[in-house]
């Protein structure tokens, strides 16, 4: 049975997932909805479904699934609306910018028994995957350091530095998750530290554009998170675990896995410019993940839970920057 699908939002994102639902065999991409007519006629178009507003989209008994692009202050509301109506729900995250908001809302899906997945894609990433089955399967020990290298090869558009809820809740939860995922523990303490490198805009609409953090869980083992908007040699995605008995590491990907040897000396081709190649398969296997959490009824994951837990450790990443502290994080989620 084909999964009919609703995407809510045809920006950059949401381009990216109408083309993961429209390679999908057990998926089908029915109605799209943006609150700027010419996004959604044009990605309609191109798909071949209609476009409904949201309204229309809830009360539509043939839509199976919905998957959320919108503005992050939209997110909360049509994850209520669309767990009420009975559709099941991928959110790209955050679930929403305040923790008390998120629980409000994850409390409105337990309550209705929905269905509701967390867009980080990384997890679904084939070189992390692996890194992540190296650590299940023994072959380093026990986690004892984790160090995440994310940085982007630009900033993005100041208007959106306002909206965005800033670095930590913007683009460092996605690493806050993938730490997470690889250490196997709850971080309990957070030490992060900010600045503004890149562009004094930034500081101005104020955010930060280049930061450290280092997360420590209960049994002393850490992880470490870089990141910067400004990468001018391409998108930069590194991991490495270090383990009681060995090291599992997943380096940065290439369009082309080539090098090239000559009198010169040895060059490879430049990295992927921007997540929307170099996360092509994640974004594919974390469709197909959603539609077999909606087929056996089991709980979707990542979860609602991992967003909230997420955002929690961004609020507490904040804190310590502010300040000028490491932060315990009972004391954002008691």
């Amino acid at each position: 049975m084909s999964v009919r699908f609703a995407l809510l939002g045809a920006g950059r994102i949401g381009k990216v997932h109408a083309k993961a639902i429209a390679a999908n065999p057990d998926a089908e991409l029915v109605v799209v909805a943006d609150a700027f007519a010419v996004a959604a006629d044009d990605l309609a178009k191109a798909y071949g479904c209609v476009v409904l507003d949201i309204d229309s989209i809830a009360a539509d008994p043939n839509i199976d699934a919905v998957v959320i692009c919108t503005p992050t202050d939209t997110h909360a509301d049509l994850i209520e609306q669309f767990t009420v109506a009975g559709k099941a729900v991928f959110c790209e995250k955050p679930i929403d910018l305040s923790v008390e908001r998120v629980r409000t809302c994850l409390g409105v899906v337990a309550r209705h028994k929905g269905t509701l997945m967390v867009g980080f894609n990384r997890r679904f990433d084939p070189h992390f995957m692996a890194v992540k089955q190296a650590i299940v399967d023994g072959q380093i020990g026990a986690v004892e350091m984790v160090n995440i290298i994310s940085r982007d090869p630009g900033p993005p558009p100041i208007d959106y530095i306002g909206r965005s809820g800033g670095i930590f809740r913007d683009m460092t939860i996605h690493d806050f998750d993938m730490a997470r995922f690889l250490l196997g523990d709850e971080p309990i303490l957070v030490t992060a530290h900010a600045s503004v490198l890149v562009d004094k805009a930034i500081e101005a609409a104020g955010d930060f554009d280049s930061a450290n953090i280092i997360l420590e869980t209960a049994s002393g083992a850490q992880a470490s998170i870089s990141n910067s908007r400004r990468a001018s040699y391409g998108y930069d995605q590194r991991i490495e675990v270090l383990g009681a008995q060995g090291l599992v590491s997943a380096e940065n990907q290439r369009p082309v896995s080539i090098e090239i040897a000559n009198g010169k000396g040895f060059t490879r081709p430049p990295l992927h410019d921007f997540f929307m190649t170099r996360y092509t398969e994640a974004y594919a296997n974390e469709i197909t993940s959603f539609i077999a959490a909606i087929g056996s009824g089991k709980a979707a994951t990542p979860s609602g839970e991992d967003g909230l837990k997420a955002l929690i450790l961004a609020e507490a990443a904040l804190r310590s920057v502010a300040e000028g502290r490491r932060v315990a994080v009972s004391e954002i989620a008691p």
